[in-house]
């Protein structure tokens, strides 16, 4: 057989193992687990902390949602504006006083202190700040995510159905422009082939991740946990805290959202690129080993069972051709379910080579920035040499 045709057979068979032996990565029906609400007197008190650098575009979309919750027991809204240059701070008091709702304050704690990155300065001020307040419970979501009414009702009633210390929510990110429809899908899926969702919710889990746009976070496990002091280098902040939480003995459950819902555009190739290039290589704990083997491992997967393919149909070698071929033909397939949640088009699943391919791209640009001095740049900030998700 010819050097091809080894490779696609090993292609092939990296899919199947893929397919059956990845946690299911590919199917998306990890939802809420089952709700048990509290009494009506038992709702616990919660506190939702909102990080927010130069959101006044967002912000009228997402934080009216946080203040209109209809949610049984107490709850509170902080927003921390972290250094905005864009009157976000005075715009979500506008908004609080237009919609009313829940309680906002707003705070502004300054520039980080060395060894912080901007997300997790700003958590460190707004989560002290709530639990003065005594809630049971933490939110940190993001300023571009917007919950449905029921959201907040929805993830306490899981969480204590469950005695769950931390849920966490994929909020379903924007998908409007060619390119979201081309790379926003296939981010998720990457990510849940990296962290499968039913490996991390096991009784005993194989796996540990949290999606930072939604996480009620148990503020005593916090505590237990020394979040956000413990990770405070982190990029990776979300993998991180999880990290943090499960070393503190806490219960994770990480799913796909039904009414968490992103609304930041990423209109053009360029800020997706930025998104996926600004913490890359930090989940790669910025070690050029391991970036040489997923570039190497993207390629194996992703790219040979199309070239393959059309090598071998074009170069008479019908092994090649034959297990390429069956090889597309399955990370097509697991692919569909990611696009269907998403409402998109199926004949996008045959195109995720190209997308895998633009991925390894933004791998390698992101261990150029690292090696640059550049390293995760965000909203003005640029952290040179940011610390990797703690593995431990």
């Amino acid at each position: 057989m010819s050097t091809l045709a080894w490779f696609s057979i090993v292609s092939l068979a990296v899919w199947f193992w893929l397919l059956l032996g990845q946690g299911f990565f590919w199917r998306t029906d990890q939802r809420l687990p089952r709700e048990r609400p509290p009494s009506p007197e038992r709702w616990p008190r919660v506190a939702v902390v909102v990080p927010a650098r130069d959101e006044a575009e967002v912000l009228p979309m997402s934080l009216p949602s946080l203040l209109t919750q209809d949610y049984p027991g107490e709850a509170e809204v902080f927003l921390v504006d972290d250094g905005s240059t864009d009157g976000t701070g005075k715009l979500a008091g506008e908004l609080a006083g237009r919609d009313g709702g829940l309680p906002l304050t707003v705070v502004s704690p300054g520039e980080p202190e060395p060894g912080w990155t901007g997300k997790l300065w700003a958590l460190r001020h707004g989560m002290a700040l709530a639990r003065a307040r005594g809630p049971e419970f933490l939110l940190l979501t993001d300023a571009d995510i917007a919950h449905e009414p029921d959201s907040l009702r929805r993830l306490v009633a899981a969480a204590v159905g469950n005695d769950l210390d931390l849920v966490s929510q994929m909020a379903r990110l924007r998908v409007a422009s060619a390119w979201e429809r081309l790379v926003v899908p296939a981010f998720v899926y990457f990510f849940a082939q990296l962290y499968p969702f039913r490996w991390i919710n096991r009784a005993r889990p194989l796996a540990t991740a949290a999606a930072g746009g939604c996480v009620l976070l148990r503020t005593e496990t916090a505590v237990a946990a020394d979040v956000p002091e413990a990770i405070r280098q982190a990029v990776i902040d979300d993998v991180s805290l999880a990290r943090a939480v499960r070393r503190a003995g806490g219960r994770i459950w990480l799913g796909l959202a039904e009414r968490v819902d992103s609304v930041r555009p990423y209109p053009g190739l360029g800020e997706l690129w930025r998104m996926v290039a600004r913490s890359a290589y930090a989940q790669l704990r910025h070690n050029p080993l391991l970036l040489v083997g997923t570039v190497a491992g993207l390629a194996l997967v992703y790219l040979v069972p199309p070239v393959a393919l059309v090598a071998g149909v074009r170069g008479g070698d019908a092994v090649a051709a034959w297990a390429g071929g069956a090889a597309w033909a399955v990370m097509a397939g697991t692919y569909v379910p990611m696009l269907r949640y998403y409402r998109q088009p199926l004949w996008l699943a045959p195109l995720l080579p190209f997308t895998a391919f633009l991925y390894l791209l933004m791998t390698v640009d992101s261990a150029v920035r690292h090696h640059r001095g550049r390293g995760a740049a965000w909203k003005g900030r640029t952290y040179a040499r940011p610390e990797a998700a703690p593995d431990r």
